[in-house]
């Protein structure tokens, strides 16, 4: 899948990751508990994956309707669009 692809790239903005781990695991001090994070690229909101126990980025985007999110994994350049179900480096 590319970019081209996805109806949603117009709600990317340049933001950057709001906390350095799970925003809601944090919260419920659950630190270090999450597989793997990603960031709405719309907000910089960052939650667990969907394989985490809570999955606070799939929430994020029910909650939110921003979406796209994309992987802040060391080594992961791909984003996903919850909309249109697409992912893409």
């Amino acid at each position: 899948m590319t970019a081209e692809t996805c109806s949603h790239l117009d709600t990317i903005r340049d933001v950057g990751p709001a906390t350095k781990g799970c925003a809601e695991c944090l919260k419920i001090h659950e630190k270090k508990r999450w597989v793997a994070l990603r960031m709405c690229e719309h907000c910089g909101h960052v939650g667990c994956s969907a394989d985490s126990l809570h999955q606070h980025a799939d929430k994020h985007f029910h909650s939110t309707r921003h979406p796209i999110a994309r992987s802040i994994e060391p080594g992961e350049h791909w984003k996903y669009c919850y909309i249109d179900e697409i992912k893409w480096e």
